[in-house]
């Protein structure tokens, strides 16, 4: 018997890359102005924040619907199929309480996972999935593994920008004001389940110093699971900056490190210019 895995685009895996690693990707879906894209199917990241910078107003994000779900499952398990799905945090979407729903029609035939994160932190949980159905878990096996997995994930960031926090109602135009004068550079972290701020730091250099010694402090990087960098924006230059700048976290444990531009789902609250690590703690 098959076990397939669903995923959401919040993890910024889009269409291409989910049919490389044998999933099945269920676009959010955002929308400027009147006109409304399938995330990771007809925008990708790059096209995203071409949009959002500018655009005088932020885009807004739609979650994945029961009916959406429900149409995927039957699908997928008309071939006697199980279903494992990994959505993106409950406390950042609704999309995993649709999914929930959606499965009570499918007893003992589909699992969802809330993988209490999002983009990186989300993805490098569906990497390990995908590693863990190589050895032939059911699909209650490979829930139970990831309910397990997704306590050691961290995922850090540092912002570029405070303004479109300021401008989706997240801070204050005050603060945003004080904090781009003072070039305040703010470390936030999904923590269970939720966007945390961790550190504030004046300048780009003292927040990547901090940003690096947060992951020191984390117990460490286990290179032997699925790791991931991302960037927001148009170009990585400030990601690359960083990972020189932290060689020293990765020398003699891997060779090219993976990043990925971040996407909507995130993008539309950071803005460009954060760089963001995600990994499984030791």
């Amino acid at each position: 018997m098959a076990v397939k895995l669903v995923v959401d685009s919040a993890s910024d895996i889009d269409l291409k890359e989910a049919e490389a690693l044998g999933v099945h990707m269920i676009p959010m879906s955002i929308q400027f102005g009147d006109k409304t894209y399938a995330d990771g199917i007809d925008l990708s990241g790059t096209a995203f924040f071409e949009k959002l910078i500018e655009s005088s107003e932020l885009p807004t994000t739609s979650q994945i619907t029961m009916f959406q779900f429900e149409e995927c499952f039957t699908e997928l398990t008309a071939d006697g199929s199980e279903v494992v799905v990994i959505t993106l945090s409950s406390k950042l979407s609704g999309t995993y309480a649709g999914a929930v729903s959606a499965a009570r029609s499918f007893p003992g035939k589909v699992f969802v996972v809330d993988s209490l994160n999002v983009c990186i932190g989300e993805r490098i949980l569906i990497q390990y999935a995908v590693r863990l159905l190589k050895e032939g878990l059911t699909a209650k096996e490979l829930e139970e593994r990831l309910l397990e997995a997704r306590k050691r994930i961290k995922l850090m960031a540092l912002l570029g920008t405070l303004e479109y926090l300021q401008k989706g109602g997240r801070i204050s135009a005050a603060v945003a004001m004080s904090g781009a004068v003072l070039h305040i550079k703010p470390v936030i972290s999904i923590e269970d389940g939720e966007v945390k701020m961790i550190g504030k730091a004046m300048g780009s250099k003292k927040g990547n110093n901090l940003l690096m010694q947060l992951i020191s402090k984390s117990g460490g990087i286990d290179f032997e699971m699925p790791y991931a960098t991302a960037y927001s924006g148009l170009e990585d230059s400030l990601l690359k900056k960083y990972l020189r700048d932290s060689a020293f976290l990765w020398e003699g444990e891997i060779g090219e490190i993976p990043s990925y531009c971040i996407g909507s789902t995130i993008g539309t609250h950071v803005g460009p210019g954060a760089i963001a690590v995600a990994f499984f703690a030791k």
